[in-house]
């Protein structure tokens, strides 16, 4: 493995922050404190990378975009919200898209090391411990998008509320056997809907019925959130014959086309024989009358972008947490409309 800036602080016993500042050579070091970090930089044989000397010297104009999945409806809306922001401060965008655990890691890391970027956004995904004190304690600026930490900067949406409406929405339409079809259990947002599911039936006296629950699990290459995984989902519901749910709330837009194609491919008729509720509000949802839960995804990268600016240019670090809330958007394929 390369010897990094990392090796040297440690062998130096000083910060990366003082390597740097070595490196580049700042009058802000003192003999003593120079002398030990380059007799470590010898005896390690470090060479540091000229990109990296430029960078540490001026800003990169550039930051990341850790990101799943990012051919999603989601995430392709969200990334046209922050590039459009940041045109506005003349920045680049790069990003890393993300399908396990250990790349998510990887790229943490990479931010933190090679300082190609000067911010970082973190979509959709947990954070651990150990990563948000590295970013604290080297002042790389990061905000949580659609995820939440305490000791970070976040916006996201509640998810379980927007949920909670949506299910609620058909209970008082006088539906009785209730589906939901969700995304990936690894995704926040899928695990936040599937509460505000699970907590509407209990406030409303109804019992959770596992057969009632299918989580789009059929591809671990994906998260869940795109419309064959809503399809067969459906396929699962409908093969429970005269036991069928009535209705069913939907965890993404885009799997509920899937879950509508389903229905019709059985020659079932919706409302009329399945209520559906989605989430999101995407364009195509009014051009096929789907009741959905809207969450302002373009507005959600806007706003991400600005703070991170704030943090970049103005050094603010003041506490920063944004929770949009969800908008129930009523059309044709929940029932409310229908001749009672």
């Amino acid at each position: 493995m390369p010897v990094t800036i990392y090796d040297v602080a440690k062998k130096a016993g000083v910060g990366i922050g003082t390597v740097s500042r070595v490196i580049n050579n700042s009058p802000r070091i003192t003999r003593k404190t120079k002398a030990k970090v380059l007799r470590a930089i010898r005896e390690l044989n470090y060479q540091p990378h000229t990109s990296a000397q430029s960078l540490a010297r001026r800003k990169a104009n550039t930051i990341g975009c850790i990101i799943p999945y990012f051919a999603g409806y989601f995430y392709s809306e969200l990334l046209h919200g922050i590039q459009r922001k940041l045109r506005e401060f003349e920045y680049a965008l790069i990003l890393y898209s993300v399908d396990i655990q250990q790349s998510k890691e990887f790229f943490l890391r990479r931010a933190l090391q090679e300082r190609r970027v000067d911010g970082i956004l973190f979509v959709s995904m947990e954070i651990s411990q150990r990563y948000v004190d590295k970013f604290l304690s080297t002042g790389l600026p990061i905000v949580l998008v659609n995820s939440f930490h305490s000791a970070l900067d976040s916006i996201t949406v509640d998810s379980t509320e927007g949920a909670y409406i949506a299910t609620k929405h058909l209970i008082e339409l006088g539906y009785t056997r209730i589906a939901m079809i969700d995304g990936q259990l690894k995704s926040i947002p899928a695990r936040l809907r599937f509460e505000g599911f699970k907590k509407a039936l209990q406030q409303h006296g109804f019992h959770f019925d596992k057969r009632y629950f299918v989580v789009c699990d059929f591809s671990e290459e994906a998260d869940g959130f795109n419309k064959e995984a809503g399809y067969l989902a459906m396929q699962k519901l409908l093969d429970l014959g005269e036991e069928m749910p009535r209705a069913v709330f939907v965890s993404s837009d885009i799997q509920a086309i899937g879950v509508m194609q389903a229905i019709k491919e059985r020659d079932f008729v919706v409302p009329d024989d399945i209520a559906i509720i989605g989430f999101d509000d995407i364009e195509l949802a009014q051009y096929v009358g789907l009741t959905t839960m809207r969450q302002p995804i373009l507005e959600m990268g806007e706003l991400a972008v600005k703070r991170l600016m704030e943090r970049i240019i103005r050094k603010d670090r003041s506490e920063f947490k944004h929770n949009f809330r969800t908008q129930l958007v009523v059309r044709e394929s929940c029932g409310a409309y229908k001749n009672k």
